[in-house]
């Protein structure tokens, strides 16, 4: 096992450097960069002192050359250089490249352009937030899903299984950004009722309720956004704790157990759970990573919650690279870090399961 988690970290290497590499290349040929974005500002006659130095030097305007940038007529070239240099663009691209992997193996994800504050300080602030959605969406959805699943195959093919296959096809189908605007309409102040918080996750007198006030505080401002974002996860997993079980039903060693005189939930509970509970235990870590990451982006930008969904939104709005690249790389090596977990896991449910064996 120590040879296969070896392999899997040095493969790490190379799947990230690629990662970033295609993410860089790809911003190299984007419209927009954040040297046009201070032009557009500028032009605009709205800087807004959105250069990370907030330097009055660099807002001289001139009647200068041409220029590569696009609305960068009638600006002195020197101020564009000077844009060049502070967002570091007067480098060649694989220079730069290489100095951001460099700096990005030592964990220094640098500044933001546009917020004066470096980019792992804006992830940490952030992240209270997407914990709170990643961690209650997995309770909940696997809470409901799991026996639901578990009674689904017990009762395969009755119209029990039927009319919930229906209802979780039904609401898989639905993407939670758009259940979530129909929250909202429905339930936030939008047309009917107004029950529920629009925006945020606690509300501004937080800090002078009681604790009891503040638990019923968080959750009700919670509630709306958890709702929108189980859809899929709910329907996700109760399907597949339901094929899980029934795969494992049919087995040999059920029918030998039931021959013995065990009844069906000393079957179900005692020998059938743990073979079939393995593959979704075993994917607990990547659907928490999936719930902490990607569900959330949507989500939070239509509930304003301000978690890393929001930040990484925000950032590519206005081309804010240090936090595009920066979260990039923490997600994506978070990512292939809870992989080698989830097959760790394998091996730790099912000792039978072993990823250093190869069939000759």
């Amino acid at each position: 096992m120590g040879a296969y988690i070896l392999r899997r970290l040095l493969l790490m290497i190379p799947t990230i450097v690629g990662i970033m590499g295609i993410s860089f290349l790809v911003v190299q040929f984007a419209p927009g960069g954040p040297v046009e974005q201070v032009i557009a500002q500028i032009q605009g006659q709205d800087t807004g002192d959105r250069l990370s130095g907030g330097s009055s030097d660099l807002a001289v305007q001139g009647s200068g050359e041409e220029s590569r940038y696009r609305g960068a007529q009638g600006l002195d070239p020197e101020f564009i250089k000077k844009l060049e240099q502070q967002f570091g663009f007067d480098k060649p691209p694989l220079t730069r490249f290489l100095d951001m992997m460099w700096n990005y193996i030592r964990f220094d994800f640098g500044e933001s352009f546009f917020r004066n504050t470096s980019v792992l300080d804006l992830i940490i602030d952030k992240m209270p937030v997407s914990i709170s959605l990643g961690f209650w969406i997995l309770i909940v959805s696997y809470v409901i899903s799991i026996p639901l699943g578990i009674r689904k195959a017990v009762k395969d093919g009755s119209s029990f299984d039927v009319w919930t296959s229906g209802v979780i096809i039904i609401g898989y189908a639905v993407p939670s950004f758009l259940f979530g605007i129909l929250l909202i309409v429905l339930f936030a102040g939008g047309s009917f009722f107004d029950w529920f918080p629009l925006r945020g996750l606690v509300s501004d007198n937080f800090a002078e309720l009681s604790w009891w006030e503040k638990i019923i505080d968080y959750f009700w401002h919670l509630t709306l956004p958890l709702i929108a974002m189980s859809l899929s996860a709910f329907a996700t997993t109760t399907l597949l704790t339901k094929n899980s079980f029934i795969d494992e039903i049919k087995k040999q060693y059920v029918t030998t157990a039931r021959a013995k005189g065990l009844n069906e939930r000393q079957v179900l509970y005692g020998h059938v759970f743990r073979n079939a509970m393995l593959i979704v235990i075993a994917g607990f870590p990547g659907a928490f990573i999936s719930a902490f990451f990607t569900g959330s982006l949507l989500i939070e930008n239509i509930f304003s919650l301000d978690g890393l969904g929001r930040l990484g939104y925000l950032a590519v709005v206005n081309r804010d690279y240090p936090i595009v690249f920066g979260t990039l790389y923490i997600f994506s090596l978070m990512g292939l870090i809870v992989g080698l977990i989830s097959d760790l896991i394998y091996t730790w449910i099912d000792p039978r399961i072993d990823f250093e064996r190869r069939d000759v």
